[in-house]
């Protein structure tokens, strides 16, 4: 499977997980995520995050949260 179809697979399942831990509308969830860093290096195909779970990468996202 392409790198471009898991990302596309799993973007959803990170948005909403997301939006259920700090009750926001998933647009706000997409918004926030998408100009993460977590964001930024999933989309790079060179550190490999598109092969982790969306469990995983939101873990990544909220570490970042914490910790800007």
């Amino acid at each position: 499977m392409a790198h471009a179809t898991i990302r596309a697979t799993l973007i959803p399942e990170i948005v909403r997980l997301i939006a259920e831990k700090f009750r926001i509308s998933e647009e706000e969830a997409m918004d926030q995520f998408y100009t993460s860093k977590t964001a930024e290096a999933f989309s790079d195909s060179e550190t490999g995050l598109y092969g982790q779970s969306a469990l995983f990468i939101f873990g990544l996202f909220c570490q970042e949260i914490r910790n800007p």
